[in-house]
C-alpha cells in the first residue's frame, strides 16, 4: 500500500511521464495560464526535485549551487493517456508551498512536505495538471509566533513556521541544496466499485513467544468473506462496526525477528483473501522491543525478545542531496554496506527527512533497528498555531501508518537537540519541552506504534540534557571536544544517538575521480571540510588533533613536508579512535548501551563526516567501523598500573569454543612474551581477563612502571575458534603510541583464485600497521588493518558494478610505517 487511503485492487498508475519544469519569479503567474509561452520549459523527472530536473539539464552545478527557493516552480503535464471519469489524484509529497491546478482550477493547496494528499476528481480526458511551487525564501522572513529561543546552525529562523526540510539551510553542515518540487510520486487511483481500504496491521511478540498478528480494514462489499494468512495459518475477518473488520490471527511456533547482529531477521508474508482474491499485505516480523533505564533511572537500554542490545551504526542522511530519492535502488547501497560493516542500528535524525516504506522494508529484510526522529530540530517550535500542529499530527501520523508493520523500528524520538539548544542558551527546564513532542506525537505513538519506544528528544535526561551519563547523549567528548580517548569512560555514556564526529578522508581512488585538489590547501578542499558555524575551527582540526595525540607528529608539519603520508595518516586515525572508543564501551563493565557515528554517508565527495563517501565507496574508517563493531570480538583496554585487560565478546545466541592468545612483540617482530588460554564462550556474554593471568608472571603491558626502557611497543591479541582454527577477531595496542610502532615491514604479498573469488594473501616479517590494499576494480573485505608477524592474512576481493572477474587483478600494497610499495598482479 502506498498510503493511508489508497485502496487494496484498486488501479493505481504513477503520472511520472512527460512533465515540464518552467522557473518564473514570485508571483508573477497566478494561473498556469499565465506562464508565457516563450518560457523555457525543461523535462523534468516525478517524483523529484527542481535541483534533479535542473542538474540533468546541465543548468545546476550541486557543488556550487544556487538558490532554489527564490523562485516559483512551475510543473506541467498532459494526461493524455488518462481515461475520462471518476479518480484519485494522490500526492505522496511536496515541498513545499505547492498549489496544484487541474484544467487551471486549483484543487489543492500544500503546506508541508511532509503530508500526502488524495484528491478526487472527474477527468474528460487530456486533461491538464500543474504544480506551482511557490519561492519559500520571501515566506521565511515573514513574522510568526514569537520564539523564546533562535538556534545558532540553522538558518533562517522563519523556518520553523514551515513544515519542510532543513536540508539545504545548515550552513557548515550541507550544502545549500533547497528542497522544491514533487520529491514524492504522483499517481492517479482509480477504485473499483468494491473497495478494500484503511488496512492497519499490528504485529507483537508476546513474552510467551507467540506471535500475535491484528490486521483491521474498511470494506464496502456485501458480506464478503474475508481470511487473514500468515505463517502457514488462517484466521477469518469478523465485522466488528459499519463496513469494519478485523481478524486476529496467534501464531504458536514463529520465529522471532533479530538484528542481524544478534539473530535471523526473520519475516513472514502476510496475505489478505477476499471472496477468493488474494491480496499481498507485504511481509512483517514478530519483535519485543523494551527500554531499560537501569536502578537509578539513567540508564537507556535497548531489550529486544528480552536480550540486551549493544546497538552501533551511524547517522543518516539521505542517499542523495540534491534528488533526495525514495526507491529501493538508492537505499541500498548505503543500507547494505552499514550491515556488512557490523551496524545494527541506522538513526534518520530531526534535521533530515522522513524515508519511504521502502528504507524500512530493507532495513526489516536485512536486520537494522531504526531510530527515526520526527522531523523537528532545535527551534521553538509554535505552540498554538492550530493549523501548524494539524500539519504536525497529519504527518506523524501518516508516517507512521506507512511503517506500520516493520519491525525494524526500534524508537520513536521527537526531535533532535531542542531541549539541548534550549539548555545551552541558559533557559530553565520548563522552557526546553513543547505540545509537539510531549502531547501530539507520544499521543499519535501510543495509539499507532504502541511497541515502539517513544523518547521526547535527542539528547534527553540527566541534570542537562547533554549530560552523557544519563539517558541519551550526543557524545562529542572524543570528537569535536577533542577530549582524550580516555574521556570515553570517564564520561560514563549510556547511550549515544550521536557521537565520534570527525572529516573522515575517502580513499585516495575517490579523489582523484571527484575531489583532485591539493588536501587541506585548496579552497575547494576546505569547503567540504564540516564545521559548525561560527566556529573557529572545523572537524579537520578535530582529525588534526588526533593525529597528533595518537602518533605523536605535527600535522602541520606533515602538510607542508609530505602531503601523501600526511593524508594516509588521516585516513587511519580516525578509524584507530573510533576502535578503541568502541573498545572502552563494549568491555566488561562499561555502562554503555550503544553508540551511533555522525554521520553514515556525506552529501558530496571529499572529507566530510560519512564513513561512506557520497559514490556509495565505503572510506577507510568503515573498515574500522566494521573491525569494531563484530559480534564476536576481542579489545584491549590499557588499565595503567593494572595492566592491560583484554575483552572477550560473543552477542550470538550459541557458546562458542575458542583459544585467545596474547603476544607482546618488540621492534614489531620479537615475542617478548606470550600467553593463551582455551575456553568456552557463553552466548550473549562478555569476558575479562588480565593479560599477566594469560602469561604467568608480571610484566609492564601498559608501560606504566617504566622501570628502564620500553620493553616492547605493540602487543597483539588473537580470538581463534577451536572449531575450524580461524580467526575470529584480532586487537592491538601500542603502549608507548602508534608513532613509537611504526617499522618498515616487508610484506609480502599474491593473488589467489577460488572459483570466481579472488583473495590476496599476506604475511609480514614484523608489524605493519594500517595496510592498504589498493586493486583497480575491486573493494577489499578488509582495509586499513593492522598485519602482525605470523601466519599468513587472506582477505577477500570483491569485484565492482562491472568489473569483470575474469580478469586477473593487479594493484600495490602499502602500511604507514613503510616507504616501499608492494606491486601485485594476478
Amino acid at each position: 500500500m502506498r498510503g493511508r487511503l489508497a485502496s487494496i485492487g484498486a488501479e493505481e498508475s504513477l503520472l511520472s511521464e512527460g512533465w515540464n519544469l518552467i522557473l518564473t519569479e514570485p508571483g508573477a503567474c497566478a494561473v498556469p495560464h499565465d506562464i508565457p509561452l516563450s518560457a523555457q520549459f525543461i523535462p523534468a523527472p516525478v517524483p523529484g526535485t527542481v535541483a534533479a530536473a535542473l542538474e540533468k539539464a546541465g543548468l545546476f552545478d550541486r557543488e556550487n549551487p544556487e538558490p532554489l527557493n527564490t523562485r516559483d516552480a512551475w510543473y506541467l503535464c498532459r494526461l493524455f493517456d488518462a481515461e475520462p471519469g471518476d479518480a484519485i489524484l494522490r500526492f505522496a509529497g511536496l515541498a513545499t508551498l505547492c498549489h496544484v491546478f487541474l484544467n487551471g482550477q486549483e484543487i489543492l493547496f500544500s503546506e508541508s512536505m511532509f503530508t500526502a494528499h488524495e484528491i478526487p476528481v472527474t477527468l474528460s480526458g487530456g486533461d491538464e495538471l500543474a504544480l506551482c511551487f511557490r519561492a519559500l525564501g520571501p515566506r521565511l522572513s515573514e513574522p510568526g509566533p514569537r520564539a523564546r529561543w533562535r538556534p545558532q546552525m540553522i538558518t533562517p529562523a522563519g523556518l520553523k513556521n514551515f513544515r519542510t526540510t532543513l536540508l539545504g539551510h545548515m550552513p557548515g553542515w550541507c550544502p545549500d541544496i533547497h528542497a522544491v518540487g514533487p520529491w514524492r510520486p504522483i499517481s492517479m487511483v482509480r477504485r473499483h466499485p468494491v473497495s478494500i481500504d484503511n488496512v492497519s496491521i499490528r504485529a507483537v511478540l508476546e513474552e510467551s513467544g507467540v506471535g500475535r498478528l491484528s490486521v483491521s480494514l474498511h470494506s464496502n462489499a456485501e458480506d464478503p468473506a474475508m481470511l487473514l494468512r500468515c505463517g502457514g495459518m488462517e484466521q477469518p475477518f469478523e465485522k466488528v462496526g459499519d463496513s469494519h473488520y478485523s481478524a486476529i490471527l496467534k501464531l504458536s511456533d514463529i520465529e522471532a525477528w533479530w538484528p542481524h547482529t544478534h539473530g535471523a531477521p526473520r519475516l513472514y508474508e502476510l496475505t489478505l483473501v477476499s471472496d477468493g482474491v488474494e491480496y499481498p499485505l507485504g511481509r512483517t516480523g514478530f519483535r519485543r522491543i523494551d527500554v531499560d533505564r537501569g536502578a537509578d533511572g539513567d540508564d537507556f537500554a535497548l531489550l529486544v525478545n528480552g536480550e540486551r542490545i549493544f546497538c552501533r551504526g551511524g547517522v543518516w542522511t539521505t542517499a542523495d542531496i540534491a534528488r533526495l530519492p525514495g526507491e529501493r535502488a538508492d537505499y541500498e547501497p548505503f543500507l547494505r554496506l552499514a550491515a556488512a560493516a557490523g551496524m545494527n542500528m541506522i538513526r534518520i535524525g530531526g534535521t533530515m527527512a522522513y524515508e519511504t516504506p521502502d528504507f524500512f522494508a530493507l532495513c526489516d529484510e536485512i536486520g537494522l533497528l531504526v531510530w527515526q526522529d520526527f522531523m523537528f530540530a532545535n527551534f521553538d517550535y509554535p505552540r498554538n498555531d492550530k493549523a501548524f500542529l494539524g500539519h504536525v499530527h497529519a504527518e506523524v501520523e501518516e508516517f507512521l501508518h506507512g511503517v506500520q508493520a516493520s519491525p525494524s523500528l526500534a524508537v520513536l524520538c521527537g526531535g533532535s537537540e531542542i531541549h539541548q539548544q534550549a539548555a545551552m542558551l541558559g533557559l530553565p527546564a520548563e522552557f526546553w519541552s513543547g505540545p509537539v513532542t510531549d502531547e501530539i506525537i507520544p499521543a499519535v505513538v501510543a495509539r499507532m506504534r504502541p511497541d515502539v519506544p517513544y523518547v521526547p528528544n535527542s539528547p534527553y535526561g540527566g541534570a542537562m540534557p547533554f549530560s552523557p551519563n544519563a539517558g541519551i547523549a550526543h557524545y562529542y567528548g572524543v570528537g569535536a571536544y577533542m577530549r582524550p580517548i580516555a574521556d570515553a569512560r570517564r564520561a560514563d555514556v549510556r547511550f549515544a544517538s550521536e557521537s565520534l564526529a570527525f572529516a573522515h578522508v575517502p580513499q585516495q581512488r575517490t579523489l582523484q575521480r571527484h575531489l583532485d585538489v591539493p588536501a587541506v590547501h585548496s579552497p575547494l578542499w576546505k569547503a567540504r571540510v564540516p564545521r559548525d558555524r561560527s566556529a573557529s575551527w572545523d572537524f579537520e582540526d578535530v582529525r588534526d588533533f588526533y593525529l597528533q595525540l595518537l602518533y605523536g607528529f605535527d600535522p602541520a608539519e606533515l602538510r607542508r613536508e609530505d602531503p601523501e603520508r600526511y593524508l594516509d595518516l588521516s585516513r587511519a586515525v580516525t578509524g584507530e579512535v573510533i576502535e578503541e572508543t568502541f573498545a572502552e564501551w563494549r568491555r566488561k563493565g562499561s555502562a554503555c548501551n550503544g553508540a551511533l557515528v555522525w554521520t553514515l554517508q556525506d552529501l558530496l565527495p571529499g572529507p566530510g563526516w560519512g564513513v561512506i563517501d557520497s559514490t556509495g565507496e565505503p572510506k577507510p574508517v568503515w573498515y574500522a567501523m566494521r573491525r569494531a563493531f563484530r559480534p564476536v570480538q576481542v579489545v584491549f583496554t590499557d588499565e595503567g598500573t593494572n595492566g592491560l585487560d583484554v575483552h572477550v565478546v560473543n552477542e550470538t545466541d550459541a557458546a562458542l569454543d575458542v583459544e585467545l592468545e596474547v603476544v607482546c612483540l618488540r621492534g614489531g617482530k620479537q615475542q617478548v612474551v606470550s600467553g593463551s588460554r582455551a575456553f568456552k564462550l557463553a552466548a550473549r556474554d562478555t569476558e575479562r581477563l588480565a593479560c599477566t593471568a594469560l602469561f604467568g608472571a608480571f610484566f609492564d603491558t601498559t608501560y606504566a612502571f617504566r622501570f628502564g626502557p620500553p620493553a616492547h611497543d605493540a602487543s597483539v591479541a588473537r580470538l581463534r575458534s577451536l572449531a575450524d582454527g580461524a580467526i575470529l577477531a584480532e586487537s592491538f595496542h601500542f603502549p608507548c603510541g602508534r608513532g613509537k610502532a611504526l617499522h618498515d615491514a616487508g610484506i609480502e604479498a599474491s593473488f589467489s583464485r577460488d572459483g570466481d573469488d579472488w583473495f590476496v594473501d599476506l604475511r609480514t616479517d614484523r608489524l605493519a600497521q594500517s595496510v592498504h590494499i589498493d586493486v583497480e576494480g575491486y573493494r577489499a573485505d578488509d582495509d586499513w588493518f593492522h598485519l602482525a608477524p605470523g601466519a599468513m592474512r587472506r582477505v577477500n576481493l570483491r569485484a565492482l558494478s562491472g568489473m569483470e572477474s575474469d580478469i586477473p587483478p593487479a594493484g600495490e600494497i602499502r602500511s604507514l610505517g613503510s616507504l616501499h610499495r608492494v606491486a601485485i598482479e594476478g
